[in-house]
C-alpha cells in the first residue's frame, strides 16, 4: 500500500471480498539522502505511510512498514548510476518491480503466513498450461503491463491484481462511495522516489562526487562524425533527447547514440532517430516458457507510454532479435523491451542496441517473406 488511491482501493476490494488483508507499505528511500530541497511528496513519504495506515485502520487489518531502503540502495541506485556510466538510460522502476518489491514483498508474507500478495497495479493474471500469464488492465490509459514483465514465475503463482477489469474512473468512484475523499483528491506522483525533482543529473553529480571532471569537454557530433561542439559529459544525456543539449545548428536535433568510449554524443534529426531493428538481453520469458528457435509475430514496446509497434522477435540463446515493421525512434539501450501476443505478455528484457538494418538470419527473412 503505497498510500495512493489505487492500492488502497485494491485493499478494500480484497477486504469487502472477505479476504483476511494485511497492509504493507515498503519504505525504498527517504528524501533527507537525496540532497534536494523538494517537499517529501509521493510513495515514501511519511504522509503516504500514515494514508495508507488510516486506510487499514478504518477497515480493521493491521498495517506495517517494511524498510528495504538498504537493498533498494544497493541494487537499484547503484544500478541506476552504474547505467549513466555505461552511456545507457536505466528504467529503476521496472528494476525495482522485479528484483525488490516482489521479492521483499513475499518474504514478509510468508512471515506472516499469507499466501498471497495483491498490488494496485492495472494488470491481470491468469494461469494457462501451466504458466502465470500477465495481459493488459481493462483501462489502456492506465495499462502497467509494461512495468512487470520481468515477475517470476513462483512470483506470479502468488500475485493478485484486483484493479485489472477496472478502470480509473471506477476506482474514483468506489473511493467516493466508501468515503476516501483525500484519495480521490490526492495528486499522482510519476517521479522517480529517489530523484525527487526529476534532475537525474543533478543525482549523479551528488552521488558520484568529481564526476563532471572526469567526463566534461566530450564532443557533439553527427551521424557522419563531423564534430559540431562540445558537451557536459556523455552520462548527462539520453537517447531521444531534445532539450537542454545547449547547441544550437539551426535546425531540430536530438541525441541518436552515446559512445561512452569516446565521450562523445551521436546527434541527428528527427527522422534519423529511427531504427528497425535492435537485440534486447536479460530475458524473462511469460507466457511461454522458452521460444527458442521461433518467429513470432508481437507488438512491442521499448518504453512505458509506448503504443507499441508490429514486429516480429526471434530468440537466440539468452537474446531476442526484433525487427520492427516500421522505424521506432529513440531506442534507448537501458529501457526495458515488452513483447505482446494481443494483451498478453510474451516476455521481455533489457535493450542492448539498435539497428538501422534487418539484424535477422537470411533464412529468418524467407520465412518472413
Amino acid at each position: 500500500m503505497s498510500g495512493g488511491i489505487d492500492s488502497s482501493l485494491a485493499a478494500v476490494m480484497l477486504h469487502e471480498q472477505g479476504y483476511e488483508v494485511v497492509g504493507m507499505t515498503m519504505k525504498t528511500w527517504d528524501y533527507a539522502s537525496s540532497g534536494t530541497s523538494k517537499k517529501e511528496t509521493g510513495c515514501c513519504s511519511l504522509e503516504s505511510i500514515n494514508d495508507a495506515r488510516q486506510v487499514a485502520v478504518s477497515l480493521g487489518f493491521p498495517h506495517y512498514i517494511l524498510d528495504i531502503r538498504e537493498e533498494f540502495g544497493d541494487y537499484v541506485i547503484n544500478h541506476f548510476t552504474g547505467e549513466y556510466l555505461e552511456g545507457r538510460t536505466p528504467n529503476p522502476c521496472v528494476l525495482c518491480n522485479t528484483h525488490i518489491k516482489w521479492d521483499a514483498l513475499l518474504r514478509r508474507a510468508d512471515r506472516l503466513d499469507c499466501e498471497s500478495i495483491a498490488t494496485g497495479h492495472y494488470a491481470n493474471i491468469r494461469e494457462e498450461n501451466g504458466r502465470f500469464v500477465i495481459s493488459r488492465g481493462l483501462d489502456m490509459a492506465k495499462d502497467q503491463s509494461y512495468a512487470l514483465w520481468g515477475i517470476s514465475q513462483e512470483s506470479l503463482s502468488r500475485t493478485k491484481y484486483p484493479l485489472g477489469q477496472l478502470t480509473k474512473s471506477q476506482i474514483r468512484e468506489m473511493a467516493k462511495e466508501r468515503g476516501f475523499f483525500d484519495l480521490v483528491n490526492k495528486p499522482e506522483s510519476y517521479e522517480i522516489c529517489f530523484v525527487p525533482d526529476n534532475d537525474y543529473r543533478g543525482f549523479l553529480k551528488r552521488r558520484i562526487p568529481g564526476l563532471e571532471e572526469q567526463v566534461k569537454g566530450g564532443e557533439f557530433v553527427l551521424e557522419d562524425g563531423t564534430v559540431v561542439g562540445h558537451h557536459e559529459g556523455y552520462p548527462f544525456y539520453t537517447v531521444g533527447q531534445r532539450k537542454g543539449l545547449g547547441i544550437a545548428l539551426g535546425y531540430p536535433v536530438f541525441v541518436t547514440e552515446i559512445q561512452k568510449e569516446t565521450n562523445r554524443v551521436v546527434l541527428g534529426t528527427f527522422d534519423e532517430q529511427y531504427r528497425n531493428g535492435m537485440m534486447v538481453g536479460k530475458l524473462n520469458m511469460v507466457k511461454y516458457a522458452d521460444i527458442q528457435g521461433k518467429t513470432l509475430e508481437t507488438i512491442t514496446k521499448v518504453r512505458y507510454k509506448d503504443k507499441g509497434t508490429p514486429a516480429e522477435i526471434m530468440q537466440e540463446g539468452d537474446k531476442i532479435k526484433v525487427h520492427f515493421f516500421k522505424g521506432v525512434n529513440a531506442i534507448a539501450p537501458g529501457q526495458a523491451a515488452v513483447f505482446y501476443e494481443g494483451d498478453d505478455v510474451i516476455g521481455g528484457g533489457w535493450i542492448l542496441s539498435s539497428f538501422r538494418h534487418n539484424v535477422f538470419s537470411d533464412e529468418a527473412e524467407k520465412q518472413m517473406v
